[in-house]
């Protein structure tokens, strides 16, 4: 196995995310063990579940039958490979062919709520940067632009006596499936979640270039936010770091009104 973590990066798969060990958090004694002695850990996307790690003689499974429920090839392809993920280049992107077919379980025709609202269809990257850690010291994954951005700014913003909180960072396909299967679990009809989520697969989030951002004691993802000297500041700055507020109040997407996503956007 001769890809390492040299730098702190998520290597990408559609099923399958590989973690650098040191950046999660042991779910028991003997995750504790592997994850002193591992380089990667393999992680499912779609419910957050370890199910392998790369230690120095080997792969050490943590669940059983792993490989026959994902697609655990590429996986372990990448853990083989020695490209080199962290160039100047920006990260290939993932193929997204079998999206459709989750979202018909959902009941959303894809082609139907693009041309609804505007928004694309986004691919997640193959890999992300480390951009430090949220609100809730969970690791933070950007693009490797919008890391080195997001870097920039918050720091401005301290300059000026403005503390910037991230809220969240990139979330994959999977992720955002969740959130409405969770939504629809508590009863809530598709039109409801819709208003207030963008669909699996048209979120900002999953192209790892979106933030929501607050300040110190303010809640996550409240429109209280505009009212912030931190909001004001974004209003003033944020765009000469390449940053723009998403879905400003009557955006054309049909979205709420969302002052604290911010997307990045390179020149």
């Amino acid at each position: 196995m001769s890809c390492h973590p040299r730098s702190r990066i998520l290597l990408n798969t559609p099923q399958i995310e590989l973690w650098p060990a040191d950046l999660l958090r042991a779910r028991g004694s003997r995750d504790a063990r592997l994850l002193a002695r591992a380089t990667w850990v393999l992680r499912r996307k779609r419910d957050g579940r370890y199910l392998a790690a790369a230690v120095p003689e080997g792969l050490v499974t943590l669940l059983p039958g792993w490989r026959r429920d994902t697609r655990a090839d590429e996986a372990l392809d990448l853990l083989d490979a020695d490209a080199p993920y962290a160039s100047a280049q920006p990260a290939p992107l993932l193929r997204i062919d079998d999206l459709q077919t989750r979202l018909d379980a959902l009941g959303l025709d894809g082609d139907a709520y693009a041309a609804r609202t505007g928004l694309p269809m986004v691919a997640e990257p193959a890999w992300l940067a480390f951009a430090g850690r949220d609100r809730y010291r969970r690791p933070l994954w950007l693009t490797q632009a919008a890391a080195r951005a997001w870097a920039h700014m918050r720091e401005a913003a301290r300059r000026d006596g403005v503390v910037l909180e991230a809220v969240s960072g990139y979330r994959s396909h999977d992720y955002q499936l969740g959130i409405f299967e969770r939504k629809r679990a508590r009863g809530l009809d598709l039109d409801a979640i819709l208003a207030v989520n963008a669909a699996p697969g048209f979120s900002e989030h999953h192209a790892g270039t979106a933030l929501d951002i607050s300040a110190p004691d303010e809640p996550a993802a409240e429109t209280s936010f505009e009212a912030t000297p931190a909001f004001a500041w974004l209003e003033r700055h944020a765009g000469l770091h390449g940053f723009g507020m998403s879905y400003p109040r009557d955006n054309p997407h049909g979205i709420v009104y969302e002052p604290w996503h911010w997307n990045h956007r390179p020149a």
